[in-house]
């Protein structure tokens, strides 16, 4: 599997921003606001873990013409040169009294008179990253100036991902395919649930991941009832069906995708259930093609899994999502997401099932939408619960 290239070249961005510019016109905006990890670096390239910190806020303002403006604080300013920008603004933060919120408004105020419109992020996952106390001082700073939602503007540019980003999902997903195909070769009975997620850990980074950010898991006798919990230290036992679910990165992109196992014979309950998820995903990519909606893909999958049933959605809330610079993006796979797959879209098939005495079962597999077909970036799962001797 060849490595992709790290990054990516001006002329990337400069679609990205050119698609967004065109989004803020269409709006009837002056600029769009930006002061969100995910965001900041699609449109720039600029990647860090210090976003861990939440002591600085950052902002990015992308104009109706030119290259987006930085306005941050000056620790980042060396690496902010080298990423898709014209202008960097900077201040020492944490500063007491102003931590840079004057400066975005003299940015803002270059660019949009009274009257004028700005862009911002305020829907279903996005985020405003600064203190409320600074968001309530940027509107009464920007008196004159109203505020507008594009959250359903930029939210459909990242969804459908360019050549560059597909091979970086491709590429990533690869390598965590090969880490759970080793899983049955390393995992036995006996073994600690939380020393089973070290050496997955250890495994996915010396197979080439940069970072695994998120793994969740869970075992029990014939199933789990937890997906989102850490790992207790309860040794894997006879009879135990346990499940990684992992979100692994390279170069700022990720897989998610879950794989389910048996500790010996499972019984036929706990097998039944794997056979009605992987029947459910196959339900999925049987009608996947440009033009279905996000809800049309639900559906099919909760025919299967929930037949005869007439209430909208399961317990988890939703059958997968988009996938790409971040663990789960739009759309969201639920009776009521319209959103409709184009091309270039990146998403998960994650159905998931109760069953037996209050058991819970999940799959998920990484697919990209093509013009003409559907492609597995994630290796399939097998129809029957894989078994690991116990």
């Amino acid at each position: 599997m060849k490595r992709p290239s790290r990054g990516f070249d001006d002329a990337e961005f400069a679609a990205r921003c050119g698609k967004a510019q065109a989004a803020i016109k269409a709006r009837g905006a002056g600029a769009l606001l930006l002061t969100s990890e995910a965001e900041i670096r699609y449109f720039t390239g600029f990647m860090t873990q210090f976003w861990q910190s939440p002591t600085r806020p950052w902002f990015v303002v992308i104009p109706l013409t030119g290259k987006p403006i930085a306005v941050i604080p000056s620790i980042g300013v060396p690496l902010m040169r080298s990423c898709y920008t014209d202008d960097i603004i900077s201040w020492a933060s944490p500063d007491e009294h102003d931590d840079g919120i004057t400066l975005v408004c003299d940015v803002i105020r270059q660019h949009l008179a009274s009257g004028a419109t700005l862009g911002m992020l305020m829907g279903r996952e996005t985020a405003v990253r600064m203190p409320l106390a600074d968001l309530f001082a940027l509107q009464t700073a920007l008196n004159g100036i109203s505020f507008t939602d594009m959250t359903p503007d930029i939210q459909h540019i990242r969804m459908v991902k360019s050549p560059a980003e597909q091979a970086k999902l491709r590429y990533v997903c690869g390598i965590v395919s090969d880490v759970f195909d080793s899983v049955p070769s390393w995992v036995h009975a006996g073994m600690p649930l939380d020393e089973t997620f070290r050496r997955f850990k250890i495994r996915a980074l010396e197979s080439g991941v940069d970072d695994v950010s998120y793994l969740v898991g869970a075992a029990g006798a014939d199933g789990y009832g937890d997906i989102i919990a850490p790992p207790t230290t309860a040794p894997l036992a006879h009879g135990d069906v346990f499940m990684f679910d992992t979100g692994c990165v390279w170069d700022g992109y990720f897989s998610d995708f879950d794989r389910n196992f048996s500790i010996g014979t499972p019984s036929d309950t706990a097998n039944d259930a794997h056979k009605k998820l992987f029947d459910a995903t196959e339900a999925a990519l049987a009608i996947l093609r440009p033009g279905v909606t996000a809800a049309a893909l639900f559906s099919e999958m909760d025919k299967i899994l929930r037949p005869g049933k007439t209430t909208a959605g399961d317990d988890v809330g939703r059958y997968g999502h988009g996938l790409g610079i971040q663990l789960t993006e739009a759309p969201s796979h639920t009776a009521w997401d319209k959103t409709v797959i184009t091309a270039g879209m990146a998403l998960t098939l994650e159905p998931s099932i109760a069953y037996g005495n209050g058991a819970l079962m999940v799959a998920e597999e990484n697919v990209l939408v093509h013009e003409q077909h559907v492609e597995l970036l994630s290796r399939r799962a097998s129809r029957d619960l894989p078994v690991i001797d116990g």
